[in-house]
Formats: C-alpha cells, sequence, structure tokens
C-alpha cells in the first residue's frame, strides 16, 4: 500500500509541475491582461463605480434598490430562492480567504523574499477582471433548477456558450473532486493543527466537532451557507486586519524600509540566496505569482459557482463583486500580513511560514500572539471548508443531477473529520491537480467568451452614462 502512495505522489507531483508550471501561470495572467486591455482597465477606470456598487452598498449610501424581477416566462417572480450578491460575493471570498492569506504570504516571501509581494500584487490586479469575466459570464449563462433556484458556473457558461459539453464535463468532475482536497481536508487539518499546537485540543475531538458543523450548515443548502459567511466573513476579515494593523503601527517606524525592500527585490538582478534558483527577481516574480493566484482563486472558476445563485439582474454589477473580493483577499488581506512579517523583523529566508506569522504577532501581542494566530487560522479554514461544499454540490448535480448531492454532503463532512488526523503530503498534491483541471476548461472558455464580457461591459456602461 505505501508503494501505491509513493507511485500516486510522484505522478501528481509529476503532473503539477506541468499544469502548474511557468506555463500556466502565464497563461493566467494573459487572461487577466487581455481583459484589462480590452475593457481600458476597467478595475482601475471605474474603480469609483465598483466601489459605489460593492462597498457603497454595504455601508449604506445608495438608495434602496427594487427587488430584481426575472425576465421572460419567469417575469413578475421576485427572487425569493435567490441569495442577496453580498451573500454571494461573502460566500465567495469565504471560499478565497483561507491559510493562503496568513501562512500563504509568509512562504512566498521565505521562498521568494519581500519582493515576491509587488508580484502577488500583479497576479491580483489583473486577477480582479479575470473573476469578473468569470462572474458576469456566470450571471449571464445561468438557469433554473428543478427547485426553481439559480444555479451557474463554468460548466453551464462552456456548455450554453461555447456548444462545449465534454470540456464542461471535464470541469465539473475536477470541481468536484477538488472539493474534498483544497476545499476540505486541507482545510480541516489546517484548523486541527492550529488548535492542537496552540490549545492542546487532540485532533481527534476537532474532527468530530467539525464534521458536525460543518454537515449542520451545508445541509441547509445555499440559502444556510450564505447566512453563516455574511456574518463570519466580515467579522473574520476584520478581526484579523485590527490585529495586523495593531502590529503595522507598533512598528510603524519601519514601514518605508519595509516597502522599500518590496520594490527592490521584486526587480533586483542578484543572485539568489546560495546562488541557487536563478536570481532574487525570479524567485520573487516565480512565488509571488504562484501564491496570489492561490490566495484570491482568479481563473479556478469558483466564484461564479456561487454568484451564479445571487439576485442579480445586472451580470456585469455582480461582476464588480469579483473586483472587490480579489481586492479586500489579495490587495488589503494578504498586504497586511506582508507588512506585519516585513515591520516585525521576522523574516528570514527558509523559515516555516506559520512560525514566522506567529512571531510577528508576538512582538505586540506575547503569547496572545499564538491565541491570535491560531483563532485567525481556524476562522479562515473553517469559513473556506463550508463554501467549497457548494462548489461540489453543483459540480455533481450538474454530472448526476439533485438525487446525489445529499451523499456527497455527508461524504464531504465525513472527509473534515478525517482530515483533521491525516498526513495530507498526497491529499495537497492531489488536490493541486484537480484545481489545475478546473482552471485550464475555465480560462479557455474565458478567452472564447472575452468578445461577450467585453460586449456586455459595454452595454452596461452605457446605461449607466444615460443614467438608467
Amino acid at each position: 500500500m505505501e508503494a501505491v502512495l509513493r507511485w500516486a505522489e510522484h505522478i501528481s507531483e509529476a503532473i503539477n509541475q506541468v499544469v502548474w508550471g511557468p506555463a500556466m501561470l502565464a497563461f493566467l495572467l494573459l487572461v487577466g491582461l487581455q481583459f484589462s486591455l480590452r475593457t481600458g482597465f476597467f478595475q482601475f477606470r471605474c474603480a469609483r463605480l465598483w466601489l459605489k456598487m460593492t462597498l457603497g452598498k454595504l455601508l449604506g449610501t445608495r438608495k434602496k434598490v427594487k427587488k430584481a424581477r426575472l425576465v421572460g416566462k419567469d417575469a413578475g417572480r421576485e427572487e425569493k430562492k435567490a441569495i442577496s450578491p453580498f451573500q454571494a460575493m461573502s460566500t465567495a471570498l469565504a471560499g478565497a480567504i483561507g491559510t493562503g492569506n496568513i501562512v500563504g504570504v509568509a512562504t512566498a516571501i521565505t521562498l521568494g523574499g519581500p519582493g515576491a509581494i509587488f508580484w502577488m500584487w500583479v497576479a491580483a490586479v489583473l486577477g480582479m477582471m479575470t473573476v469578473y469575466a468569470e462572474n458576469l459570464l456566470g450571471v449571464k449563462y445561468r438557469v433554473r433548477n428543478a427547485k426553481g433556484q439559480w444555479v451557474g458556473g463554468p460548466m453551464y457558461y462552456i456548455e450554453n456558450g461555447l456548444h462545449c459539453k465534454w470540456l464542461a464535463v471535464v470541469f465539473a468532475v475536477a470541481c468536484t473532486l477538488a472539493t474534498f482536497g483544497i476545499g476540505n481536508m486541507t482545510q480541516a487539518n489546517s484548523i486541527a493543527a492550529a488548535l492542537q499546537e496552540t490549545f492542546a485540543l487532540p485532533p481527534a475531538v476537532t474532527g468530530i466537532v467539525l464534521a458536525v458543523l460543518v454537515g449542520c450548515i451545508i445541509f441547509g443548502g445555499i440559502g444556510r451557507i450564505a447566512k453563516v459567511t455574511e456574518k463570519i466573513v466580515p467579522f473574520m476579515a476584520l478581526f484579523y486586519l485590527v490585529g495586523g494593523l495593531v502590529v503595522i503601527f507598533a512598528h510603524v517606524d519601519r514601514i518605508p524600509s519595509a516597502v522599500q525592500s518590496i520594490f527592490q527585490q521584486a526587480f533586483s538582478l542578484q543572485a539568489a540566496a546560495g546562488g541557487v534558483g536563478g536570481t532574487v527577481m525570479q524567485q520573487a516574480v516565480k512565488y509571488g505569482i504562484a501564491r496570489g493566484v492561490f490566495t484570491n482563486e482568479a481563473g479556478l472558476g469558483s466564484s461564479p459557482i456561487v454568484h451564479a445563485a445571487a439576485d442579480a439582474q445586472e451580470p456585469a454589477e455582480q461582476g464588480m463583486w469579483g473586483i472587490f473580493q480579489v481586492f479586500l483577499d489579495t490587495i488589503v488581506m494578504c498586504t497586511v500580513t506582508a507588512l506585519c512579517l516585513l515591520t516585525a523583523g521576522v523574516w528570514e529566508p527558509g523559515k516555516d511560514g506559520a512560525a514566522m506569522s506567529t512571531a510577528a504577532f508576538a512582538t505586540v501581542f506575547g503569547r496572545m500572539g499564538a491565541v491570535f494566530v491560531a483563532v485567525s487560522i481556524t476562522l479562515f479554514a473553517f469559513a473556506t471548508l463550508i463554501s467549497w461544499s457548494y462548489y461540489g454540490e453543483r459540480g455533481l448535480a450538474y454530472l448526476a443531477g439533485e438525487k446525489p448531492v445529499a451523499v456527497y454532503k455527508a461524504l464531504y463532512a465525513i472527509a473534515a473529520a478525517f482530515g483533521c488526523a491525516m498526513n495530507l503530503r498526497l491529499v495537497w498534491s492531489i488536490a493541486d491537480c484537480f484545481n489545475g483541471l478546473m482552471a485550464i476548461p475555465n480560462l479557455v472558455a474565458l478567452l472564447l467568451l472575452s468578445g461577450q464580457v467585453v460586449a456586455e461591459t459595454k452595454r452596461y456602461l452605457r446605461k449607466k452614462k444615460d443614467g438608467q
């Protein structure tokens, strides 16, 4: 059995070198770049608009919007079975904000130096338009299921937009299987490890409690998942941001040198540590882009699955929630983590990411620094756990209908319990493979349907200009 596991690990690692190699990362960036160019860098040019339509609504700075109505044969019916655009964004953000915002950023810095953060920003700026396009197409091509709920995602815009059923099936299969890895067992394992190290809580206990909590939430469907995420996401984001800002301002005199190191090492042509791996810039580009993509999930195709369930009337407006999602996840959250590490002076090449994060917060909070990081990891990972269940549920429903979904949910909850006590090196590797297999058909569809995204964006902007 051990030999089989080693063989499986070697195979998955070989696939990952191709699926997540330089060519794939370049492909991800190019997709975001072409949307940026063809929309006149919408994320910058229309920043006031998308902030107004997202953050402005959250802060209550808009007039009350009328209930969205359906069109065509369903005209006049209210969106009673849909979730709100904010709930959709919260659920998608719950899936994106995970341990990568803490440990992932620290790992990017240890492997690529402070310059990796600059390239993480680049990946985020371009990724904003990738997620915008995904969400726009997700709403444009969504359909009603037997329960009258909106369902959508890459499998629907691949089938109905590209008319390529087999490619849609590839995405749905990869998505369903990926949820057990990157969305479930790896997150559960991070929770168990954090609680065991900080509070001496046995992984078995964590696993049982986690399985029960996850089961209670996901069996309530997208409505219950959305109600939980719309409460937990703002709280956990604010909790982490406040703690991070306290650390940063405790070392406020080091902020200029920290920012300077980010820009200097992003373009440094000096040899990397030990002369291995090329220049400092090469390492920064490699790990900054890779970690940036993994933290905001731009291009994976996960976000539009939940955004399609919103009661949005305008595809472009739901796309804007995707821009805000990436902005908050990477530009804000990841930058706070990076500045904590750099201003606290705990950065060392090759140092463990989790240990470095804990050390940064300990410079201000002492022993409570470890508690703060453990609680943050638990909240982030739990939010990811429940949101990714919906992605797998929709992938399976697309393939086999609604009947097997209940079995999937039960298996998903049980997998969380097992994930708490397992060595997940192989699971991580296999999960990365399936994530890549999700991204490839999704990115192909985005490129081939890019004309529709551009046309829809222009139509919406003309409508706003005319005051409609």
